[in-house]
């Protein structure tokens, strides 16, 4: 699975990274509002924070 980030311009789905899709490729967007980005990153950040923290290994 790779993840990239996108743009909307002018109705259309533009990648903001030059990649190269095989035609038919299925791809899976998830929409993030300028109001919910904020959370969606301390969501994003808790969940990576946790694995650290709560790594029984170290």
């Amino acid at each position: 699975m790779l993840k990239i980030w996108a743009i909307v311009r002018n109705g259309k789905v533009e990648l903001l990274e030059d990649i190269q899709l095989s035609e038919g490729s299925k791809v899976l967007l998830t929409l993030i509002s300028d109001e919910d980005e904020e959370q969606f990153w301390i969501t994003a950040s808790e969940k990576a924070l946790n694995k650290v923290w709560d790594n029984q290994a170290c």
